[in-house]
């Protein structure tokens, strides 16, 4: 990743950065990850490996989004319950934002309609954290 990517998201809301980062070299979980790098306090380059094989739905497309699966990765780390019953909690608000949780069905590859593009998953999921932070 260019480091002129992420000096351009210092600036921008974390929904804005993460549909930066998801035009500019990212898949779904790294832009919602690395949109978190200064409350995460890791290195761009790790999180882009780490973020790496959960793009459209864990690469198959019948995975959880990728934007949700980095959604809770991010309150795995900044939460402060750490545990599956938010990470439910996460998952469910999610799914009443966008209509579904698996890639495939968000994207309309079997019913041949999108019901949320990736950059609304990406806002979404963002917008979870952000919930479940209050």
């Amino acid at each position: 990743m260019d480091n002129d990517v992420f000096e351009s998201i210092k600036s921008m809301s974390k929904e804005d950065a993460g549909v930066f980062l998801r035009h500019n070299g990212c898949n779904c979980c790294q832009a919602v990850l690395i949109a978190y790098i200064k409350e995460l306090g890791m290195d761009a380059e790790l999180l882009h490996r780490l973020g790496a094989g959960f793009g459209a739905g864990m690469g198959t497309g019948d995975g959880d989004c990728g934007a949700l699966i980095g959604a809770v990765m991010v309150d795995d780390i900044i939460g402060s319950r750490r545990n599956s019953a938010a990470s439910r909690k996460l998952r469910a608000g999610f799914c009443e934002r966008c209509g579904a949780v698996r890639c495939s069905d968000l994207k309309g590859i079997t019913s041949g309609k999108m019901i949320c593009s990736c950059d609304d998953c990406i806002r979404n999921a963002i917008r979870e954290i952000e919930n479940n932070r209050t």
